[in-house]
């Protein structure tokens, strides 16, 4: 059930107050997009007092979690836990609690994400902290934007310190830049071998040079964008064939298998999890 109130904080950013599950959400999203290129944003509140246990639901993107109160705990599928600023790879297996929970959620390019964060890993599945990629910049960012006063001066902090960084590395190869971007346009309905033609480049370079610079296979980065339209389409009610149908799996047991993959769960189970209840606020 949702129960959107939108409203705006000093003409600067949007706010929108949303039921999902135990939980009531207050989401602050930024009034004007985001630099560098590829980076997206939310702030989260909630305003319930229960506990709040949600699976992190697999995307295209490098996700960072900044905990701005005192209850925000990750477990990842190794059994290793997680507190405070945490970075998750493009496909981690994850789960997200804890009680009153206020955080700051940046969602990355793994283009930026190269740059910005030295590295986007897949991680196999796992969750690490900011500072093993950072130092001692992760702690002096993450105090910086406890004692701010606004969600908009938040916002600020967190894009100056990653335009800084993706201003100051080294970026991915055009032709990675490339394939990643025609596999996001074509929402990963695209064949490698007819990419790694159209660069110039072999199949096995291809391979090798994108998994270093994103962190996952070219095949398994398209199959993740699929799937991440696949999810979208199921939480906005969209029936499983449909879903199949429209964005380009065989059948509806090849969406199944593919869900199951990426989840562990089914597609009825994906379009009602709370994590994705919100993305028509926070992600639009």
């Amino acid at each position: 059930m949702f129960s959107p109130f939108g409203s705006y904080d000093g003409g600067m950013r949007s706010v929108a107050t949303v039921r999902a599950g135990v939980a009531l959400w207050e989401i602050a999203v930024p009034s004007r997009p985001t630099r560098p290129a590829g980076v997206s944003m939310a702030g989260f509140r909630d305003q319930a007092t229960e506990l709040v246990d949600l699976r992190l639901v697999p995307h295209p993107a490098v996700t960072l979690g900044i905990d701005l109160g005192s209850g925000l705990i990750v477990d990842d599928a190794h059994g290793r836990q997680q507190c405070g600023t945490v970075v998750a790879g493009l496909a981690p297996t994850a789960r997200v609690s804890g009680r009153r929970i206020e955080c700051l959620q940046i969602r990355v390019s793994p283009i930026v994400a190269h740059t910005a964060l030295r590295g986007s890993p897949e991680l196999d599945g796992a969750v690490i902290t900011l500072d093993d990629l950072w130092g001692p910049d992760a702690r002096r960012v993450q105090e910086r934007l406890r004692e701010a006063p606004t969600w908009d001066a938040r916002f600020a902090i967190v894009e100056d310190a990653l335009a800084q960084r993706h201003a100051a590395g080294r970026p991915v190869d055009p032709e990675t830049r490339f394939v990643w971007s025609r596999m996001t346009a074509h929402l990963g309905r695209v064949r490698v071998e007819d990419l790694a033609i159209e660069v110039g480049w072999s199949r096995k370079r291809l391979w090798s040079r994108f998994r270093a610079q994103i962190g996952m296979t070219p095949k398994r980065a398209a199959q993740l964008i699929r799937f991440n339209e696949a999810a979208r389409r199921l939480a906005a009610g969209h029936s499983p064939a449909l879903v199949a149908a429209d964005t380009g799996y065989a059948d509806q047991s090849h969406l199944h298998r593919d869900v199951a993959a990426f989840t562990g769960v089914t597609p009825t189970a994906v379009a009602a999890d709370a994590w994705l209840a919100v993305d028509h606020i926070a992600w639009p």
